[in-house]
């Protein structure tokens, strides 16, 4: 195969699969949750900042986590939620991790509970064929990340990693279709990108 060959083959591709994202709407999809994703960083800065600002003083009540609690203790908790559907946002935790005594060895640490909590939520969805009602009762709630995830695969993942829509469901989902565990694997990893995103944004106004 010649190299203009190859090149026209891979434009041929490209052009084929800049099409059918086109009619399956990602690029809006893409569009809506980049702006949910910064409205959200915002929103949350914003909000923190104002009840600081008027009710409570979030440095205080940081600091008071930071010496009731121990690392191990709040690792524990953050890892359950995000193994079962996020039950707490991680930027809470991210903020905490400000007023550790390693702020950025936390934030790796809890990057890392994340991506063990979707791995965990993986497995917990390929294993619910055993039990077939509650299957059905979990693929009707998040029947809408299925749908994304079978027509856009691994992107989808990317997306459920570093945007708002919560990684622990998306996970859940590649487990219950079966999606290639290795790719899901690797996938995942840009879990670690949202963390260290959101850490610089937070670390500037939480942190010493």
């Amino acid at each position: 195969m010649t190299r203009n060959t190859y090149y026209n083959n891979l434009l041929k591709r490209l052009g084929l699969l800049n099409r059918y994202y086109k009619i399956t709407k990602f690029y809006t999809f893409l569009k809506d949750t980049a702006f949910k994703a910064g409205t959200a960083v915002v929103g949350f800065v914003i909000l923190l900042v104002t009840l600081e600002y008027f009710f409570l003083d979030f440095d205080v009540l940081l600091n008071n986590l930071v010496e009731t609690y121990s690392p191990q203790v709040i690792f524990t908790f953050f890892l359950t939620s995000e193994t079962i559907l996020g039950l707490v946002p991680p930027e809470i935790f991210i903020a905490w991790a400000s007023k550790s005594p390693s702020p950025w060895l936390f934030l790796f640490i809890l990057a890392t509970l994340s991506y063990l909590g979707g791995i965990i939520a993986y497995l917990i969805g390929s294993r619910l064929f055993m039990v077939g009602s509650i299957k059905h009762h979990i693929e009707n709630k998040i029947s809408q990340h299925i749908v994304n995830l079978r027509k856009w695969g691994s992107i989808f993942v990317v997306l459920g990693a570093i945007s708002p829509i919560p990684h622990s469901i998306v996970s859940l989902a590649c487990g219950l279709i079966k999606y290639s565990f290795k790719d899901y694997l690797l996938w995942a990893l840009f879990r670690y990108l949202r963390f260290f995103i959101y850490g610089m944004v937070i670390f500037q106004v939480f942190g010493e």
